[in-house]
This record gives C-alpha cells, sequence and structure tokens, in this order.
C-alpha cells in the first residue's frame, strides 16, 4: 500500500468516525433534511447559554444573534440546544470537518429559555440571488434534533417578497429586524417555538 492509499484510507475512518459518533445522537424529526447528522459533530461537551458561531477578531461587521427558546405550552425551555452555522463576510464557508464549514456554534438555553450567539453579518453567497442569512437547527435532548427557518435580515436587498412568503415558519419565522449601535454592532432577535410547523414533531 503506497502512503497515498494510506491517506484516504485514513481519511475515511476517520469521516466514518465522525458519521458514527454523528448518528449516534438525538433522531433527525421534522422532515428530510441534509446535513442534520453533521450538528453533533465537534460539539462541545459543556455548553453555555453565550456562545460564538465565528472566533474573535472574525472580519465582518459584529452581530449579537440572540432569543428566547419556547415549549408547546409558550413557557420558556431551558436546556434546549441551538446550533448556527453560517458563511463569513463575503458570503463564503471556510472549509472545516463538515459542509458546514468553520464558522459554527452551540448555545444551550438558560432557566429563563435565552440563547445567545456572537459572530459577524454574513454575506450573501457570490454571483447568487439568495438572502444572507445563518442556519439554526435545535437540538432537544430525549427528543429530536430539527433544521428551523433561518435568521435572515428585513433590510437585506437579496430579501424579496417571494423570498418571505415562501417561508414555512418552522419553530416560528426566521425573519429578523436588525439594528445596529453606535459602536456599529448589529443586533437581532430570533425567538424559537418547539416544534411549531414541524412534520411528525
Amino acid at each position: 500500500m503506497n502512503r497515498s492509499h494510506f491517506i484516504i484510507i485514513l481519511h475515511s475512518l476517520l469521516f466514518l468516525a465522525y458519521m458514527q459518533n454523528a448518528t449516534a445522537q438525538e433522531p433527525v424529526i421534522g422532515g428530510p433534511c441534509q446535513g442534520c447528522e453533521l450538528v453533533f459533530i465537534d460539539m462541545p461537551k459543556e455548553l453555555k447559554s453565550h456562545s460564538r458561531i465565528t472566533p474573535a477578531g472574525e472580519e465582518g461587521e459584529p452581530l449579537i444573534l440572540e432569543g428566547i427558546v419556547y415549549n408547546e405550552s409558550g413557557k420558556p425551555a431551558s436546556g434546549m440546544i441551538i446550533y448556527a452555522y453560517q458563511t463569513d463576510a463575503e458570503g463564503l464557508y471556510p472549509t472545516g470537518k463538515t459542509n458546514h464549514g468553520q464558522l459554527r456554534g452551540w448555545a444551550i438555553t438558560d432557566t429563563n429559555g435565552l440563547y445567545r450567539f456572537d459572530s459577524v453579518r454574513p454575506g450573501a453567497y457570490p454571483r447568487r440571488d439568495i438572502p444572507q442569512h445563518i442556519h439554526l437547527h435545535v437540538i432537544e435532548p430525549n427528543k429530536g434534533t430539527y433544521y428551523i427557518d433561518d435568521v435572515t435580515f428585513d433590510d437585506d436587498p437579496l430579501l424579496l417578497q417571494e423570498n418571505r412568503n415562501n417561508k414555512a415558519c418552522r419553530a416560528g419565522c426566521g425573519v429578523s429586524l436588525p439594528k445596529r449601535n453606535q459602536q456599529g454592532i448589529w443586533h437581532v432577535k430570533r425567538d424559537i417555538y418547539l416544534g411549531k410547523n414541524i412534520t411528525d414533531y
């Protein structure tokens, strides 16, 4: 066996190990989901309600994404894991261990159902008409994981009316009203309603 064959086999074994690790967690619910199992890869063992998607110092306009997670009774839900991933300020996914790229993060809701991510405002995909967005997934312990509506931005010129109308509002609608403070930091809010418009919930 030559060195290149060995490297290919090693990479394959590592990928299988990651996938076994991924699929050993909560089941995917809410319909087909490309890459839903990837939410578990490299998830920290200890989670906090205040987390990061991009590393400190990432180029781009700083952004804070926060919200409250509510259960089916309308009460704040603690202990829910929110997973997020996004493009960088140029609209690209920096290469990572999965096709979700490097800019990913996990937060767990506190006793008041609150979660927060520090990040930068994502860029739109180059040469495409897809609006800026942050992908979000919910991981409900002992129940399942599912994707929810992306966070999009009301002031994004690419967010046409047809984009707004075509949203399924999974776990609530994801169109945010971004506000920028005097320090140049964007603030967006995305409340999450567990199970809302999720099939087979």
